[in-house]
Parts: C-alpha cells; sequence; structure tokens
C-alpha cells in the first residue's frame, strides 16, 4: 500500500448538484428553488433571526444584567502558588510574577528608551493554602487573611 493507491470509501464521495442546466438534468427550471417567494430571487436572503415580520425571540425576551465597562479587573495570586515556586527569602513582585508565569503581562510595547515595558493588571494576594517560607512580598493589595499569613510565616507585605 502506498499513498497514491489511496481511495476515499465507496460511497462517501458524491458528485456536484449541478441546477438549472436544462429539463433533462432533473434540476432545471427552478434549479430546486420552488416558485416564487424571496427565497427563489437571486440575492434573496432572509437574515438570520427574521421571523416574517413577527417580533423575533432575541427581541421578546427581556434583557437582564449589565457589563460594566470601568471594572478593575485584578491578577489573583494565592499563597500556595508563592510557597510552590519561590524560595526562602526572595523578593515577590509583580515583575518576577510575570517572569515565572504566575501572572499574566497585559501587553509589552516599546518604551522611550527602545526597551519593552510591561503593562500588568494590579495583583492581589489571596489566602489559599498555606506559606511556609519567609518571603517580601510586593502587591497592590492584600486580603486580610493573606497579609496575616504572610507575616506569621516571617515574611513582609509591603502594599506597591
Amino acid at each position: 500500500m502506498n499513498l497514491s493507491s489511496l481511495k476515499p470509501p465507496k460511497g462517501a464521495l458524491s458528485k456536484r448538484r449541478r441546477v438549472g442546466r436544462g429539463p433533462g438534468s432533473g434540476w432545471g427550471k427552478t434549479a430546486a428553488r420552488g416558485h416564487k417567494g424571496q427565497k427563489s430571487r437571486s440575492g434573496g436572503k432572509v437574515p438570520a433571526g427574521f421571523e416574517g415580520g413577527q417580533m423575533p425571540l432575541h427581541r421578546r425576551i427581556p434583557k437582564r444584567g449589565f457589563t460594566n465597562i470601568f471594572a478593575q479587573q485584578w491578577s489573583i495570586v494565592n499563597l500556595d502558588e508563592l510557597n510552590k515556586r519561590f524560595e526562602d527569602g526572595d523578593v515577590v513582585d509583580p515583575d518576577t510574577l510575570a517572569d515565572k508565569g504566575i501572572i499574566w503581562s497585559r501587553m509589552e510595547r516599546p518604551g522611550e528608551n527602545k526597551d519593552k515595558v510591561r503593562q500588568m493588571h494590579p495583583v492581589k494576594v489571596l489566602a489559599r493554602g498555606t506559606l511556609t517560607k519567609k518571603l517580601t512580598i510586593k502587591a497592590h493589595k492584600f486580603s486580610r487573611a493573606a497579609s496575616e499569613a504572610i507575616v506569621a510565616a516571617g515574611g513582609v507585605a509591603e502594599v506597591i
């Protein structure tokens, strides 16, 4: 067996239907479009959701809620993640978190001195898991339980 001998299974392929090619083809005259009406005309498409003039479903159903366009987005970091990825005595800040892939850098754009300038969402540290290492953590916000756990482990929770 070689690649040049491969064929689709019998009955898998069918010839394209060529409509409007005379009465002998079986698909002549109206070319399988039926008689009259919008869909029989050239360019006669019905918009998605159109219900013949009746108020469409997407407009009949009540709308709920909204999206706050001014909502602040945060990069969330938990204590168990910091405990796993950092060594005792390390300084943890948004740049080191981005370098280790814990938080995502929103975009990198050229700065004034041709260096890459990182833009990230502000970082909030939450208290999931336990922290056993003494870390200096610099973040924009800390939950109360997270800052207590950091101090209890001998570290420092510093608000940027």
